[in-house]
């Protein structure tokens, strides 16, 4: 299937078509009891009793407190359960996307966020034959099949990559797998060069044979990616530091169509990669995305062009000097939806000018702007129950606002901003890694809902598990 900017607007739905957030989010950062909040305050000051699904209620299990009529399904865990070539599920769940498949089925396609040698890892991504990029590399994606019945299947959808960690869905029906690392031949066991973008088919397995890096787009510490459905760009985020990393964008060659496997196409240097860099209402360059501190900032975005994008002998955002780009700590999850795409900085520390807890940007490309929709402050009791701190993966949800899987200190929750501006907690994981005297949590990933917005499917990185929740879901004020 081959897909012109005409046909991109035809086929948004999964990607935001009748999902209302351009008030929502909006209000997330201006109504009373709105998301974004200053230093020292904690989302649970926030929640309104006719908020949310109530309280979260312990799981006798051990794993994840949900509301009072909501329950969860371990789909896969790493080390237990079984892909269908008889080796266990790899661990390190991270982004993941969802598929209508056949017979009513439920496609899903995890990343596993395993970096380095196969050696470090006890249960890395199975070296399945005609799937593996580098056979040194210990991570990939596997793809799910969730039957209605509960029955589940499970393969390899490309192997040999490494610490795939975001990635996003595409109009087209295909998965871009992303690389958070930037590693060359020869570094950390490697035999190949990483920092890339794949493309994986959750429907068609004969697609993922001989994978090949999209090097058009740049080879860098990569997290999320979501398409323009009218322009047919790129978005990218960038996690790194020292120094901060940059917000993306791809715009494809004149006559370049997108469809299934089309981006593998591309010449190495096709399209242009550029790299965004931001003005204030003032006209005044904003060095830094930390420097918004009121939620409703705008900013005015220019795009610069990547000098080299393969990153040869200088890494990609090292080759700007200052005053050329503006830079974030921690961009992670991205979500399309309003003709835009949402972002997410997770958080900024003594490597940014200004410290928070959480940003939520959308990024409207007709007008070029950047607005901060949500802020958290820094979180000073991450160990405390309805402190939030650190979102990552972002999704919408079907009922309204925000669906956000959170990474940071302390307690990990997935929880919701509706589109009132009021916070809820949905989810919080009580898988303790650690000890009792030094608990330890890790963090939620993967958050999105099927695509009959039923389910919400949600991971437990560490150490790899992968959840179905239902309950009942109901629009949010």
């Amino acid at each position: 299937m081959v897909l012109t900017r005409r046909d991109f607007a035809k086929r948004s739905a999964y990607t935001g078509a009748g999902v209302a957030l351009a008030g929502s989010v909006g209000a997330l950062g201006t109504a009373p009891g709105a998301l974004a909040m200053g230093a020292d305050r904690h989302a649970a000051d926030h929640y309104g009793p006719e908020t949310g699904y109530g309280p979260l209620v312990p799981d006798p299990e051990g794993l994840l407190a949900l509301p009072a009529g909501f329950s969860y399904r371990v789909i896969t865990r790493s080390g237990v359960t079984k892909l269908e070539s008889g080796e266990t599920t790899p661990s390190n769940h991270d982004g993941t996307a969802t598929f209508e498949g056949p017979r009513g089925t439920t496609l899903l396609v995890n990343n596993h966020e395993l970096k380095g040698p196969r050696s470090d890892w006890e249960h890395p991504v199975p070296l399945t034959d005609g799937l593996v990029y580098d056979p040194a590399a210990s991570g990939g994606c596997t793809v799910v099949e969730v039957h209605r019945g509960g029955g589940v299947a499970e393969w390899v959808g490309i192997a040999g990559t490494s610490q795939n960690c975001a990635g996003g869905r595409t109009p087209w029906g295909t998965w871009l797998t992303c690389e958070e690392i930037a590693d060359k031949a020869g570094e950390n066991g490697m035999t190949k060069d990483h920092g890339y973008v794949f493309e994986v088919d959750p429907r068609d397995r004969r697609a993922n044979l001989a994978p090949e890096p999209i090097k058009a787009l740049g080879r860098y510490e990569h997290e999320a990616v979501v398409v323009d459905t009218r322009r047919g760009d790129l978005y990218l985020t960038e996690d790194a530091s020292g120094p901060n990393g940059l917000f993306y964008r791809w715009v494809p060659p004149h006559g370049f169509r997108h469809g299934r496997g089309r981006l593998r196409t591309l010449a190495d240097n096709a399209g242009v990669l550029q790299a965004s860099k931001c003005y204030d209402a003032n006209g005044r360059f904003v060095d830094d995305l930390s420097r918004a501190t009121t939620t409703g900032t705008v900013y005015r975005v220019e795009w610069v062009e990547v000098p080299d994008r393969d990153a040869r002998s200088t890494p990609v955002r090292e080759q700007f000097c200052d005053g050329e780009v503006t830079r974030a700590r921690k961009l992670e999850g991205m979500w399309w939806a309003d003709g835009g795409a949402y972002l997410v900085a997770s958080y900024a520390r003594d490597e940014s000018p200004e410290q928070h807890d959480g940003q939520v940007w959308f990024y409207d490309p007709r007008r070029r702007t950047l607005t901060l929709k949500v802020l958290l402050g820094v979180n000073r009791t991450p160990g405390a129950e309805g402190a939030l701190d650190g979102p990552d993966n972002i999704t919408v949800s079907p009922y309204g606002g925000l669906i956000i899987a959170e990474d940071g200190e302390g307690i990990q929750h997935l929880f919701g901003a509706t589109e009132s501006g009021r916070t809820y907690p949905l989810a919080r994981n009580e898988l303790n890694i650690g000890s009792a005297d030094e608990p330890e949590f890790s963090e939620f990933t993967g958050v999105v809902f099927s695509p009959d917005g039923q389910t919400l499917f949600a991971n437990i990185q560490t150490p790899g598990i992968m959840l179905a929740i239902t309950g009942p879901w109901r629009r949010q004020p």
